[in-house]
């Protein structure tokens, strides 16, 4: 995941030292103390910088749109309609967003430790906290446009090759409305910001690259699978119930995302249907997950 510019996501100096255009420079111990927009903004264009410049994630993103792309026109999706397309693409995004999300994120704030960064950073008026929310705030612009603009080419495709336009979309139940595409365009971006700050975490809490590996390749084996098993083994063993199961689904980031997409984009459409996720406890639960993660990055910045 590596630049040759960059030993680790972050681009430094021609003699191996970091470069001064990172926030130190703007944060001298003897400088008047900036604000805290000032002090995030400066974490937050560094990390811009870190992703414009690292290959990988041009790659990552570009390997993104045309799997989506590819997903959408050979399934269909492109010239049924808004819905199928989400049909089309769901499936897959659950896959691919959560290991583009951890590619952008699981050595975010490994880089400044293995180069020494933090340890100066603590002489700086710059807190833990800020600079968690500003690494995370940089790589979540640079991950949005990465899944966002895809999925924006899908929605025109289908203006232009949908095989029957409707001349007026309708906004009642059972419509196929580019307002429901615009929705699940809205959702898998935040699905995505959810497993950064998960990746994040996990780079917080890691000494080295291949610690930050395995870890990331654990977290995403226990969210994409370890915790709809979990729910299923409830569910048969009786302890969870049918009722509670829909509110249950919020435990886990994948089961959430899914949730959300056939309540509120999908069986809308189809305006029948059994009730499968809480959308309320889904967007809390993608919330904590999203907080709770950032918590766990700062604590490991200052441990």
């Amino acid at each position: 995941m590596t630049d040759p510019a960059s030993t680790d996501g972050h681009p430094s100096s021609t003699d191996g030292h970091p470069s001064s255009t990172d926030p130190e420079r703007a944060l001298s111990p003897g400088s008047a103390r900036p604000g805290w927009r000032h002090r995030l903004g400066r974490v937050v264009a560094r990390e811009l910088r870190t992703v414009a410049r690292t290959r990988t994630f041009g790659l990552l993103a570009a390997a993104l749109a045309a799997v989506v792309v590819a997903i959408a026109w050979v399934g269909g999706g492109i010239r049924a309609g808004y819905v199928p397309a989400v049909v089309d693409l769901l499936t897959p995004l659950e896959l691919l967003v959560p290991i583009v999300a951890v590619a952008f994120g699981y050595r975010a704030i490994l880089g400044d430790r293995r180069r020494g960064e933090l340890d100066v950073l603590e002489t700086y008026p710059l807190s833990a906290r800020e600079l968690v929310v500003g690494v995370y705030v940089g790589r979540a612009l640079a991950l949005t446009v990465a899944v966002v603009v895809p999925l924006v080419v899908v929605g025109l495709g289908v203006v232009l090759a949908r095989e029957a336009p409707l001349a007026i979309y309708a906004t009642h139940a059972g419509a196929d409305s580019p307002l429901l595409y615009a929705r699940f365009v809205v959702l898998t971006a935040a699905f995505a910001l959810t497993m950064l700050a998960v990746a994040v975490a996990v780079s917080a809490l890691v000494g080295g690259s291949r610690s930050a590996l395995a870890l990331a390749v654990l977290a995403l084996v226990v969210l994409l699978v370890g915790l709809d098993l979990a729910l299923v083994a409830g569910l048969a063993s009786g302890l969870l119930g049918d009722s509670s199961l829909v509110h249950a689904l919020a435990v886990s980031p994948l089961s959430a995302y899914r949730g959300l997409v056939f309540e509120t984009v999908v069986l809308t459409a189809a305006g029948t249907g059994p009730r499968v996720a809480s959308p309320g406890a889904s967007l809390v639960g993608l919330l904590v997950w999203t907080v709770g993660s950032l918590a766990v990055a700062t604590w490991g910045v200052k441990r």
